[in-house]
């Protein structure tokens, strides 16, 4: 791409220069992959240290830095502004035509609106509906009865059981799978017999998945993940489980059947969730935390088995203090060892 002067970005941005607003800029990048000609960004002025080894020619600010080198870009936001500069020197490629390729295979039943776009290889199965401006990249397979709302995007690799719903604007990256059978069995004879896997999954609107996540249907009805919730990569969702609204939920998170969350919950890493649980409104739990019980709202919990901040805090604590404990404990076993010889040698001679 042509290099862009800082004045011309200022404009587009409404943002104040500090500086030579003829520099030609070539890229952008972090402070420290940043080259000569670039752009960075500082979002905090107590990391401004960081900016005397990048080779960076220009920076992104929201305020005037005082003796600075590089041309300042002062705007309100930060990251906003720069994601904005990001993509003009790197615009995403995943846009294609609107349309369906010659290399997707799709039944005839299928309601495709006509500004959708199906990438080669997808599969789209009977009675599937699918909204406006939708995007399924390459290697999607929608099976029958699927619904998906408008401005949907499915990377490579997704696949979507039979009569899952997309709301408006979900976006699904590559290998994630939703509808599977749920883990249900029940014992009969001897033998593990599959329960009821009669049920579906229903995303809302501005729900975004990462990849390798697997939701699984419900047994009768909706396994549901609430409107603007976060999934990061390789979380697994259990039948009947029911997400609330705006969770961050972040990678290797497992959720057992049935429990449910409320609306802005935020699922630390690596995170376990009992079966037929329920948390709170607002609920952290803290990486690798073991929740074995309902949480209440608004509240912190750390630990496996998890409990609250303050009272996990309060056993860390103690943890720390056990190397010492142990040497406290040697030491009176010794002390009283030896208050004891006197009464055993008198003992003897009686």
């Amino acid at each position: 791409m042509k290099p862009i002067a800082i004045r011309q970005l200022a404009n587009e941005l409404a943002a104040t220069v500090i500086g030579d607003d003829s520099l030609q800029i070539t890229g952008a990048n972090p402070i420290g992959e940043a080259s000569a000609s670039e752009i960075t960004l500082l979002d905090n002025v107590e990391r401004r240290s960081d900016l005397e080894s990048t080779a960076a020619s220009a920076v992104v600010v929201a305020s005037e830095l005082e003796n600075c080198p590089l041309v300042q870009l002062i705007v309100p936001d930060v990251h906003a502004a720069f994601m904005e500069i990001v993509a003009k020197f790197r615009p995403s490629q995943v846009v294609a035509p609107a349309g369906i390729s010659p290399h997707a295979v799709v039944d005839p039943s299928a309601q495709i609106a006509h500004d959708a776009t199906i990438g080669p290889g997808c599969v789209i199965g009977a009675n599937v509906t699918i909204g406006p401006r939708c995007n399924l990249v390459s290697g999607v397979t929608v099976m029958a009865g699927c619904t998906l709302g408008s401005e949907v995007n499915l990377m490579p690799g997704v696949l979507l059981y039979e009569n899952t719903i997309l709301e408006d604007r979900v976006w699904i990256h590559g290998g994630s799978i939703l509808g599977a059978f749920g883990f249900g069995y029940r014992q009969s004879e001897g033998k593990h017999i599959r329960t009821g896997q009669l049920g579906y999954v229903h995303v809302e609107a501005d729900v975004e998945i990462g990849a390798a996540v697997t939701i699984d249907r419900g047994t009768y009805g909706a396994t549901r993940i609430g409107c603007g919730t976060k999934i990061d990569n390789q979380v697994q969702i259990a039948h009947n489980v029911q997400v609330g609204r705006h969770n961050l939920i972040c990678s290797q998170v497992g959720i057992a059947g049935s429990s449910s969350t409320g609306d802005y919950v935020v699922l630390a890493g690596q995170v376990g969730l009992k079966d037929h649980i329920k948390l709170g409104d607002g609920v952290i739990v803290g990486a690798q935390g073991g929740v074995m019980a309902d949480c209440e709202p608004g509240n912190v919990y750390l630990g496996s088995p998890a409990t609250k901040q303050k009272e996990q805090m309060q056993i860390f604590a103690m943890w720390r203090r056990l190397p010492e404990m142990r040497r406290q404990i040697k030491t009176l076993e010794k002390q009283l060892s030896k208050m004891q010889e006197p009464n055993a040698s008198q003992t003897k001679a009686a």
